[in-house]
C-alpha cells in the first residue's frame, strides 16, 4: 500500500498543535496507558486500519503490556487475560466505533459497567482516546497510510 498523501507531516501546523493537546488531555485523564492502547487497538481493528493497529501494538508493548494480551483483544470477550475494567473499556470502544446504520451505539448497560470503574475524567479520557483513534482511523484509511510510517 503507499500513501496517496506525501507531505502529511507539514500540511497544517495547526493541526498538529490541536492533535498533541488532545493527547495531553487524554494523559492527564489518569487511565492506565496499557488501558488507552487496548482500546486504540481494538478500534483500529473494527475500522481496519493497519497503521493504527501497528502503533497501538508497539504503543501496548511500550506501556508494559504483553504480547499475549495485545493479540487477543480481537476476541477479548472469550479471552481470560483482560480485567472488568478493561472490558468495560473495550465494550465502549466497540459500541462508540460501530456507528452504521442500525447499530445500538453506546446503550445503557455499557455506560453503567463504564461508570462502575471509572471516574468521570477517566471516562472523558477514554471516550476521547476512542473518538481521536477513529479519526485517525479514517484518515488512514482514506490516504492508504501504511503500517509502520509515523504520524506527527
Amino acid at each position: 500500500m503507499e500513501n496517496r498523501l506525501k507531505d502529511k507531516n507539514t500540511n497544517n501546523p495547526d493541526v498538529w498543535t490541536a492533535i498533541r493537546h488532545l493527547q495531553k488531555a487524554i494523559a492527564a485523564g489518569g487511565v492506565d496507558p496499557t488501558l488507552l492502547a487496548l482500546v486504540h487497538l481494538r478500534a483500529g481493528q473494527i475500522n481496519s486500519c493497519s497503521a493504527c493497529v501497528h502503533a497501538s501494538v508497539a504503543g501496548g508493548k511500550k506501556a508494559g503490556d504483553t504480547d499475549e494480551r495485545l493479540h487477543n483483544v480481537a476476541a477479548w470477550r472469550e479471552a481470560p487475560f483482560y480485567t472488568g475494567a478493561e472490558r468495560a473499556a473495550l465494550a465502549l470502544a466497540e459500541a462508540a466505533t460501530r456507528l452504521q446504520d442500525g447499530a445500538p451505539g453506546v446503550t445503557d448497560e455499557i455506560w453503567a459497567e463504564v461508570n462502575a470503574h471509572f471516574t468521570e475524567a477517566q471516562i472523558g479520557a477514554i471516550n476521547l482516546e476512542i473518538a481521536l483513534t477513529n479519526f485517525f482511523n479514517r484518515i488512514n484509511r482514506t490516504i492508504k497510510e501504511p503500517a509502520g510510517r509515523t504520524w506527527g
